[in-house]
């Protein structure tokens, strides 16, 4: 690990060139997904969690692994079934024999990085216990409360093409995630090499992902995170962000519009965005670079609109182009 990972409060063209050094990092070894990368990273440094959804092999695991080694943080994956109990993922009380007293076995939720893979697949109740977690930061087993590590994120997937055997997350659960990520199939040359690689013609992709190292440590991504959250916000962005996520609530075609998670999230994110490109202070551009990201989950579309094939992300663009940013 490089010594200057622990230094403490680095300026801001530091943390951008170490952004920018992690972020480089993950795109060798992630190919074709430098967008989902960015967005990532903006999510993690604004102490939230992602939902990805996408079609199978392109890359998710990968990237959640990757994202865990290169902060230097602990990985754990869950592979969400309609079988999976909440105690599967928080953990539980067990008899210990030999002691004759009963011991906490921790579950897979107690890690930095963790992967709910197709969390769609699993019930109400066991998606909610996954959501507890998210939003308080710890889980209660027989009445002891026990923090899951920090920093802490949850990359969520979801399939979007096959539905059969699932349960759809709520609204209200939905809105727990700063951003919905969308994740598509990399360009010829990149599945090319992709191919090769894992055909065995070339081994360089896979040399890459076994030395990735560690270029932060928990305490280096804490502080990125902190640094974020002190980024300036001028009270007229805040106003703009503000009205972009109202905005939804009375636009046409727009039948449940975001809450005020929303607006919190976009100027959580503009100042990740900020931080990821060195600057003090939030720019308008800043809230418009993730601004769909974070709200395409938070709303639903008239019956009209779906029938005639209209996406979330038409309706946002529209929205977000018509409000007026403020002045630089």
């Amino acid at each position: 690990m490089n010594d200057s990972s622990t230094t403490a409060d680095p300026t801001h063209a530091e943390a951008a060139e170490r952004l920018g050094e992690l972020s480089a990092a993950l795109n060798r070894v992630v190919l074709g997904q430098s967008a989902v990368i960015e967005q990532v990273l903006a999510a993690f440094l604004a102490g939230g969690h992602v939902l990805i959804e996408g079609v199978p092999g392109l890359a998710k695991t990968l990237l959640a692994q990757c994202l865990a080694t290169t902060l230097g943080g602990e990985f754990s994956r869950i592979q969400f079934t309609p079988d999976l109990m909440p105690a599967d993922i928080t953990g539980h009380a067990m008899y210990d024999m030999k002691s004759e007293k009963f011991r906490l076995r921790r579950g897979p939720i107690f890690c930095n990085i963790l992967l709910a893979d197709e969390i769609n697949r699993a019930p109400a109740k066991t998606q909610a216990a996954l959501l507890e977690v998210m939003q308080e930061q710890r889980v209660t087993i027989e009445g002891k409360a026990l923090s899951v590590p920090e920093p802490f994120m949850v990359l969520a997937t979801q399939n979007p093409i096959e539905h059969e055997g699932t349960y759809l997350l709520p609204e209200a659960q939905l809105d727990r995630f700063v951003m919905k990520v969308l994740i598509d199939y990399p360009d010829a040359e990149a599945e090319r090499r992709i191919a090769m690689n894992l055909a065995g013609i070339r081994d360089d992709l896979r040399s890459l992902a076994q030395t990735l190292e560690a270029m932060l440590d928990p305490a280096a991504a804490l502080a990125l995170r902190a640094q974020a959250r002190k980024i300036r916000i001028d009270e007229e962005i805040a106003d703009y962000a503000v009205a972009i996520a109202r905005a939804t609530r009375q636009w046409p075609g727009i039948e449940i519009g975001a809450g005020p998670r929303a607006s919190i999230a976009l100027l959580r994110v503009a100042q990740a965005s900020a931080l990821m490109a060195g600057r003090d202070f939030v720019v308008p551009d800043d809230v418009k670079r993730f601004a769909t990201a974070c709200l395409r989950h938070r709303i639903t579309l008239s019956a009209e609109f779906q029938m005639e094939g209209q996406s979330p992300d038409e309706v946002l663009e529209r929205l977000i182009e018509d409000q007026q940013a403020p002045r630089q």
